[in-house]
């Protein structure tokens, strides 16, 4: 049956349902939960397990229920269907709603989205998320310092702890190359699938990838650094004061190793 919004984007459905706008605003009043973001091309994605893993551990930590991926992977296909595209921009969020006693899934569809590689530039702010291990909606610290940070002429936030530990950007990973090796902060950060899937294909690529704690102070130590999220990586050209080689082979070996990752259907 095609739906009458095919097509159209944004699209969204909750638990396999074309959402209704009791739905959208029950998620909107009560978005308590958790997510993980994806980009699908032609009904595949990379990481697949490390999503389903994502769901699976956070819906047990906040709601103790399971989230399994089988159901999952169904619901994702369905909303596919009903958007009636095979490349897309998906969510998967769970959540559970005053009352209810399971798990609620939305799945929302936009449109493709691959991060452009123009270098960046980050400003470093005072902002540790809270739990940052779990990936979750309406975060107002990340979006307020992210704002603020355009604000000032930067293209986005980098999080630091009150002793100057770097974590992570307001919706990116940051690496660092040493010259011989990526370093990835040891700090509470998310980890992040395109970050995850870096760490299992860089040895392959002969890439040491390592994580070390890192510092504002101790960024002269790296010649590069770089921002990954789910839609792909960026080097970065500046953290503040702070200058970094843009390095074309050094993305073209990131970029390698990324592209080595197998794609997985939904």
């Amino acid at each position: 049956m095609t739906n009458p919004a095919a097509a159209a984007f944004p699209y969204a459905e909750f638990d396999g349902r074309p959402a209704t706008e009791d739905d959208l605003r029950t998620a909107a009043l009560f978005p308590y939960g958790h997510f993980t973001a994806m980009q699908i091309r032609d009904g595949r994605v990379r990481g697949l397990d490390l999503h389903l893993e994502r769901l699976g551990s956070a819906n047990r930590e906040l709601f103790e229920l399971p989230l399994d991926g089988g159901p999952v992977r169904e619901l994702v296909r369905h909303a596919l269907r009903g958007a009636e595209v095979a490349d897309a921009s998906v969510r998967v969020v769970g959540t559970r709603p005053p009352g209810a006693t399971g798990t609620t899934v939305m799945v929302t569809v936009r449109e493709p989205a691959r991060m452009t590689s123009e270098p960046r530039s980050l400003m470093s702010v005072p902002y540790a998320r809270t739990a940052p291990h779990l990936k979750r909606p309406g975060d107002f610290g990340q979006m307020y310092y992210g704002d603020l940070a355009r604000r000032a002429g930067f293209d986005d936030a980098l999080l630091t702890l009150p002793d100057g530990a770097v974590t992570e950007g307001s919706i990116t990973n940051i690496g660092f190359w040493d010259g011989t090796s990526v370093i990835w902060p040891q700090a509470p950060a998310l980890l992040g699938i395109t970050m995850a899937l870096l760490e299992r294909e860089l040895p392959g690529a002969g890439v040491r990838s390592l994580r070390r704690p890192v510092t504002k102070d101790g960024l002269a130590a790296y010649r590069s650094a770089f921002v990954t999220n789910s839609q792909g990586m960026a080097p970065v050209a500046r953290i503040d004061d702070a200058v970094f080689t843009v390095d074309e082979e050094l993305m073209k070996r990131l970029g390698a190793a990324y592209e080595a990752a197998p794609w997985d259907t939904v």
